[in-house]
């Protein structure tokens, strides 16, 4: 079922909208889907008794999110039931008390959750595999790995499985599923949304935001989520925006069908108004010297994950191996990471006093393909490449937001927008412009579930 491009409301759903039919038209599309690898667990009969009690209210349902289906990564926490975030060794914890309290926020909103979605391993992949509940397979070229760690989350939002998902991004965790799967995916600032009652890898950089098919609808979840109010988004041109472009690390060794989708996206939003800005960004360099002394995310990860290595023999090998190799780092050079890190900040907060935004691609790559992984030291390497244009607005904990931009029918391509510190707001409001520019570029959207009153 094909239908086109628009975006969520502030308020999802209304009166009219026959939420019950909603929710079986997402849960007819997972049944009938080839790939068994998206969720990890269904809440079928919880989600449709929801609808079907908002359906027979009988004054209207209040709340932004009322009746809108959606997905979680399999990391947050539901009351009542174990969390394993992808992994066999977690199986055993005892179940959670509550949810966590983003979930907790979105159902209060009225949000329907479907199911709880796929993912790698203790979210230590860029790639998305995970050889304990399948890998899901890419929603636009399924021979290919559909980006993680929120890997189920992307292809779900692609398919219409649920209009929606919830991830989390420690060095790219929900941009690069959404870039591989042609949808808009926000990472904000770490600080805007509770990472209380999930599975955390790394307690510097680990973040909570939504992949949605539009902008609108991630900066309604986001405003959800954070416990802010939902931003009023404009369609004005881009007339007298400042866009960074990099000339250099962040646009070195380009996939070719990248590079030109990239270039593509820049004309366009240069004729839409924008003043293309480009810049070495050498301040970016300083990102290195965190990555010089060990990064942040595998001391954290092992401080976080170690109990594992001795009392579980279930763990992905690479994922294992990725927590081993951060058994007996110095304390001295994770604290000399940490000052690297503010310095970076600090240079790349001067880089963005001169523009409004950065623009570059979310990943260097188009999807690699499951062929091309074809041993342990090649599927690192790749998963170092799709890591490197993400990873480092994770260090320096800046918004940013990857959009579609590829060409229809041309293997999935994001660009991604990034911002300052806590000013999430304002990169929503430009990236909403940017999406209007870029909207006709693109086939993303493969089905909608029926009833939604998009408008």
């Amino acid at each position: 079922m094909l239908l086109p491009r628009h975006q969520l409301p502030a308020t999802a759903t209304d009166r009219t909208t026959n939420h019950v039919d909603m929710v079986r038209h997402c849960f007819a599309l997972i049944d009938t889907s080839a790939d068994h690898a998206v969720f990890t667990r269904l809440y079928r009969d919880a989600a449709l008794a929801q609808a079907a009690a908002i359906d027979r209210a009988e004054q209207p349902i209040h709340g932004p999110l009322a009746g809108l289906p959606i997905s979680i990564k399999d990391l947050f926490d539901v009351a009542g039931e174990t969390t394993t975030a992808g992994s066999l060794a977690l199986r055993d914890n005892p179940p959670a008390l509550r949810d966590a309290p983003a979930i907790a926020r979105l159902r209060a909103a009225g949000a329907i959750v479907v199911g709880k979605t796929n993912m790698s391993e203790l979210a230590y992949s860029g790639l998305g595999l995970n050889p304990h509940f399948g890998t899901p397979r890419n929603a636009l070229r399924p021979d290919s790995v559909p980006g993680g760690s929120s890997a189920g989350a992307g292809v779900a939002v692609a398919h219409g499985f649920s209009v929606a998902s919830i991830g989390s991004d420690t060095g790219g965790s929900i941009r690069i599923p959404a870039a591989f799967n042609g949808v808009v995916g926000f990472k904000p600032t770490q600080a805007r949304v509770s990472r209380a009652g999930m599975v955390g890898l790394s307690s510097s950089q680990d973040t909570v935001g939504p992949l949605a098919r539009t902008v609108a609808c991630c900066a309604l979840l986001d405003a959800v989520m954070s416990g802010t109010v939902v931003p009023e988004l404009t369609h004005h041109d881009l007339t007298g925006l400042r866009i960074a472009t990099p000339t250099r690390f962040l646009t070195d060794d380009l996939d070719a069908p990248v590079a030109s989708a990239f270039e593509a996206a820049v004309r366009r939003l240069a004729n839409a108004g924008a003043r293309i800005v480009e810049t070495p960004c050498h301040e970016l360099d300083l990102v290195l010297d965190v990555i010089a002394e060990g990064g942040l995310v595998g001391p954290e990860a092992y401080r976080t994950h170690q109990g594992l290595l001795a009392s579980s023999s279930g763990l992905d090998p690479h994922v294992r191996m990725q927590i081993e190799r951060f058994a007996g780092h110095p304390d001295e050079k994770y604290q000399r990471a940490l000052k690297a890190q503010a310095r970076a900040q600090a240079a790349f907060a001067r880089l963005m006093d001169a523009v409004d935004i950065l623009a570059c691609p979310t990943v260097a790559s188009v999807p690699p393909r499951f062929a091309d992984l074809l041993d342990e030291d090649t599927t690192l390497r790749i998963n170092r490449r799709v890591l490197r244009n993400t990873s480092p607005f994770n260090i320096l904990d800046v918004p940013a937001i990857t959009l579609p931009c590829h060409e229809p029918n041309m293997p999935p391509v994001g660009l991604m927008l990034v911002g300052r510190h806590m000013q999430d707001i304002p990169l929503l409001a430009i990236a909403h412009r940017a999406e209007a520019a870029l909207s006709h570029q693109t086939d993303r959207l493969l089905s909608m579930p029926a009833g939604v009153p998009f408008t």
